[in-house]
């Protein structure tokens, strides 16, 4: 902990000591960005990543030479037989299995003989310097410099990964040794020595509360000692989050179709959210490149139509393929069909953003900017999603189809329906294109986006909690009061325009009673964490959970509040619309589905994330969500303001020149963000889990023996 902050230290004072001052007073109406300030800051993020990476690296060869040394050493000083008392069931079970088979073969062993050697390991510390200079206000030097870091970057960035192979060698090597003195030691220990310890702890090992034992009303006891009960009533106090219950009964085929949809949905929300990160600094610097490919006009719906098909799209999909079969507590109807779904999907987001950039699109309206043949394979994608969701629900062997399954087809089922009135042309003609589009926007968040995420909550939340649902009532209402009021409200987007003034007053009554669902939703999930709130601080997938649950009802109300016609009048078409779509796209949809990935990839792999990155993920995207909500709602009511006031046009953009500096600030933190979800991915997906000395022992010992049997 101590290394770590001193590599902030350090950082923080590399940046303080080379940060320009700028003492030219703030003007919004100035929005390029100069070039010199563009090339001093990437030489200076260079310097800053040189230099951490420079850090990190001293204090991981440190760390890792002395986490050596002294496991070395820990192996000469601590008797071995400390390991018996480590072994889990298995590993003892293997243990006594290989000591009472290797007794009648004790002739035929003559010993193992056995290795150590210690490897020296060479750290090099190169002190550098950075001095500054006036020459840096060139900006050819500043090109020159920029161009010399970059085989300097890239050679640091080399040699950490070569330092890192190297340390993972040797750690394995250590493992290896430490394996072989404990399976040497296990092989000539007597069987009569230590068969009474093992089965002690086989014993107590195997035991299991009864299923009544934390039932009742009486003082809690247990004669074994397993319960440790509060002598006073209080908040418990925990400490390190709970590890994922691990879930071998899941189908091996399964489980690598929902973790390539996880995947894919991750490379996504990378690709798309850096497309949002670029045309978010291109709000205070429109001039930052000429490329087509890259206008504004273009990389919009690029970055929108990639979040939505690629990220959340599959990821609600992919997960649908674990809750649907599991809550039917039967086998997906075809798994086939899941891998053809998820080829067509990518294939989807892949052809519709290259489109899009080529400046090839729909123009039909908001969310529909993919040309009909690309979104005719999202459509045959949602077909064979239904017919093989519909199968498996019907060869369900539970009563009842739960809740979850009602919401999650429900959404497939809708989907189909809103993509079929959008892109077929017969009412695409004046004013029946826009209903259509208000109608097809609309629907696309609440039917599609919102009920099946809705219908994962119902399962994962619960299953977190380790608890059932609070209210399968309030369920029911909530989903069928959303298919009433959700369908109505498209039009309220199209307050005071040509459309007939009662669709537009449907549309507001519609709005007003969503009021219903979202309570009713609200409720009941806020009362499942009834009597299991501190679990909250002892889990890293309930926070996510929570937060998501809370702009659900916040964003869900703010819709309510904007549909009405005097705020219509004062916030549309200004970027409080844009807040909006963020604080529950991204609040609600984003948040909850990383709760539900955090919940299920463990149980899938059996490898966790740290529980670091996790914590940094969930706080930079909170924080970065209220940095670029807040100011812009804020921005936009002046805004809008001034607009009633028949202020010029230009004028609202240049007030909002500070907001969208703050938009930038939010969408990088969260943008960031993404990055440690990836890298938690990474750890969860495919990073190497710790060695276990005693697992390598008992293997090695299984070998000899069955060598030493086929020798016999």
């Amino acid at each position: 902990m101590k290394s770590k902050f001193k590599i902030l230290f350090y950082t923080l004072l590399f940046l303080l000591s080379v940060s320009p001052g700028y003492t030219q007073e703030f003007r919004p109406a100035s929005y390029s960005m100069h070039m010199d300030s563009i090339l001093f800051w990437l030489i200076f993020i260079l310097f800053v990543i040189i230099l951490c990476g420079a850090l990190l690296l001293k204090e991981r060869v440190k760390d890792s030479t002395t986490h050596l040394l002294k496991e070395d050493s820990d192996h000469e000083e601590k008797p071995l037989e400390s390991h018996l008392h480590r072994l889990n069931l298995e590993q003892i079970t293997r243990l006594l299995k290989i000591k009472k088979k290797g007794t009648t073969l004790l002739l035929f062993i003559f010993g193992i003989s056995y290795f150590s050697s210690t490897t020296p390991l060479m750290g090099q510390t190169a002190a550098s310097t950075v001095n500054r200079s006036n020459l840096l206000e060139q900006a050819g030097i500043l090109i020159t410099i920029f161009l010399i870091l970059i085989p300097i970057l890239l050679g640091i960035i080399l040699l950490i990964i070569k330092t890192k192979k190297r340390l993972k060698t040797l750690a394995k090597f250590q493992d290896n040794v430490a394996a072989e003195k404990l399976s040497t030691f296990l092989e000539d220990i007597p069987l009569e020595k230590i068969a009474p310890q093992l089965e002690e702890r086989k014993k107590a090992l195997s035991y299991q509360v009864a299923q009544r034992t934390l039932s009742g009303t009486a003082q809690a006891a247990d004669e074994r000692g397993l319960l440790q009960p509060y002598e006073s009533v209080g908040v418990p106090i925990v400490s390190a989050k709970k590890k994922a219950v691990p879930r071998p009964n899941i189908d091996p085929q399964l489980s690598k179709l929902i973790l390539w949809y996880l995947v894919s949905a991750t490379i996504w929300l990378l690709f798309g959210t850096t497309v949002g990160e670029y045309i978010g600094i291109k709000f205070i610097a429109p001039d930052l490149d000429s490329v087509s490919w890259l206008s504004f006009g273009r990389l919009r719906p690029v970055h929108t139509n990639s979040v939505f098909w690629g990220w959340a799209s599959i990821a609600m999909i992919g997960l649908s393929y674990y809750v649907v079969p599991r809550v039917s507590n039967t086998t997906i109807y075809n798994l086939k069909w899941g891998w053809i779904t998820l080829i067509l999907l990518n294939t989807c987001a892949l052809a519709g953003s290259i489109s899009l950039m080529a400046g090839i699109n729909n123009g039909g309206g908001e969310y529909r900017e993919y040309i009909w043949p690309i979104m005719l394979l999202f459509a045959i994608a949602l077909v064979l999603t239904c017919l093989n969701f519909y199968k498996t629900i019907a060869m369900r062997t539970t009563r009842e189809v739960y809740i979850s399954n009602w919401y999650i087809l429900s959404a497939v089922i809708f989907t189909i329906v809103i993509a079929l009135v959008a892109y077929i042309p017969f009412w695409q003609q004046g004013l029946g294109e826009t209903i259509v589009q208000g109608y097809y926007m609309h629907q696309g968040v609440g039917m599609w986006f919102m009920l099946l995420t809705l219908g994962l909550v119902y399962y994962f939340l619960p299953q977190q909690l380790n608890k059932p649902i609070y209210s399968y009532s309030l369920g029911v209402l909530a989903f069928w009061t959303q298919i009433l009021f959700y369908t109505l409200i498209g039009s309220h987007h199209f307050v005071f325009s040509a459309i007939p003034w009662w669709l537009q007053t449907v549309a507001i009554v519609g709005s007003a009673g969503m009021v219903i669902p979202v309570v009713a939703g609200t409720t009941n999930f806020l009362m499942t964490f009834k009597g299991s709130w501190y679990k909250v601080g002892d889990s890293y997938t309930l926070p996510f959970f929570l937060v998501g649950i809370i702009f659900y009802f916040s964003g869900s109300l703010q819709g309510t509040a904007e549909a009405f016609r005097n705020t219509n009048l004062l916030w549309h078409f200004t970027d409080f619309t844009v807040a909006h779509s963020h604080l529950t796209m991204y609040g609600i949809i984003c948040f909850l589905l990383w709760a539900c990935i955090y919940a299920v990839v463990p149980r899938l792999t059996g490898k966790e994330a740290p529980q670091v990155t996790v914590g940094a993920h969930f706080w930079l995207a909170l924080i970065g969500l209220l940095f670029y909500t807040i100011p812009l709602m804020y921005g936009s009511t002046l805004k809008g303001l001034l607009w009633m006031d028949g202020k010029p046009f230009i004028e609202g953009v240049a007030f909002m020149m500070p907001h969208w500096l703050w938009r930038a600030v939010g969408g990088s933190l969260m943008w960031i963000s993404h990055l440690f979800f990836a890298y938690n991915m990474y750890r969860m997906l495919v990073y190497p889990k710790t060695s276990d000395i005693r697992q390598q022992a008992i293997d090695k010992l299984e070998a000899n023996l069955h060598t030493i049997e086929h020798t016999k």
